[in-house]
């Protein structure tokens, strides 16, 4: 579990985190949100041992990563694509780091197919493109075969393809047991690919909270809308709450699609149509509202 404790980070009069504090778990992917100059990479340093806190701190699985003993096998990072010499063949570049760390070489062909770059593994790094750079990148972080995954902004550069595979990738580490902190300013495939999130905002935590959680946070009427060829008996069960909106139509305010759905099954009653409306916001949208209102409280 990576732990972030009352985290504060000054560069002068500059205070870059401030009193910052949340976790993420194993078995979960948490994304980490935050505008540009909100105080995401100075947070991940830190978590990495590359930074020192000024106050509070950071710990994985209870250790500050200096102290683990074995840092390899424990944490996987990936902050940027420019960590190799552009001469030097992709397999090349992960058998040095191998090397140092003590794993065996044979895990660098392993990872190269996991992150389905073999075919480049011969090709120097000049070549590659910033997609295949991100893969290159992320065996390197794989290849102590580490429990937890520290990530910022690993969709960088990918074609809509490398996001759909680096989304099921990403869930089947989870699905593992595996711990996955991933920053990025990409919201659309951060809400297909995370369960839970932090945003920050100015060094300091606005939120967070389960996908669902922070994405139903919308205000109006909650409604569901069914559709059923016997909508007139459904609305009788349910109710004052349902009202008809069309033949076949019903919205129904205030519940949600599973207690229609049981409702209905437990009735014998058909439904081609079972919608919520009105209950979630999209992330981007929360998103803007949380980093706008703090904003609004600074200043």
């Amino acid at each position: 579990m990576i732990a972030v404790q009352s985290l504060t980070k000054r560069y002068g009069r500059t205070v870059a985190v401030d009193g910052l504090t949340f976790e993420a778990r194993p078995g979960s992917i948490l994304g980490f949100l935050g505008p540009n100059g909100a105080g995401k990479t100075t947070t991940l340093r830190i978590i990495l041992g590359l930074a020192h806190p000024t106050s509070g701190g950071a710990t994985i699985d209870g250790r500050p990563y200096r102290s683990l003993t074995d840092p390899t096998h424990s944490v996987g990072s990936v902050l940027d694509t420019s960590g190799f010499h552009p001469g030097r063949r992709g397999r090349d570049h992960l058998r040095i780091i191998a090397r140092a760390a003590g794993i065996p070489v044979s895990r660098v062909d392993e990872v190269l197919r996991l992150v389905e770059l073999s075919s480049a593994a011969r090709t120097r790094a000049k070549a590659y493109s910033l997609g295949m750079r991100q893969r290159l990148n992320l065996a390197a972080a794989l290849l102590g075969d580490p429990e937890t995954l520290v990530l910022d902004e690993p969709a960088n550069g990918l074609d809509p393809q490398g996001i759909r595979w680096l989304r099921d990738f990403l869930r089947s580490m989870a699905a593992q047991d595996r711990t996955i902190l991933v920053s990025s300013h990409v919201l659309s495939e951060v809400s297909q690919t995370v369960d839970e999130v932090v945003v920050i905002h100015r060094g300091r935590l606005r939120a967070h909270a389960t996908l669902a959680e922070l994405t139903g946070q919308a205000e109006g009427v909650r409604t569901v809308r069914a559709r059923s060829p016997q909508a007139d008996r459904l609305a009788e069960l349910l109710g004052p709450a349902a009202t008809t909106a069309e033949p076949g139509l019903i919205r129904v305010s205030d519940t949600t699609p599973e207690k229609v759905g049981d409702l209905a099954a437990a009735n014998g009653i058909t439904l081609h149509e079972l919608v919520a409306e009105g209950i979630h916001q999209s992330l981007e949208e929360v998103f803007l509202e949380l980093t706008r209102d703090a904003e609004a409280e600074s200043p």
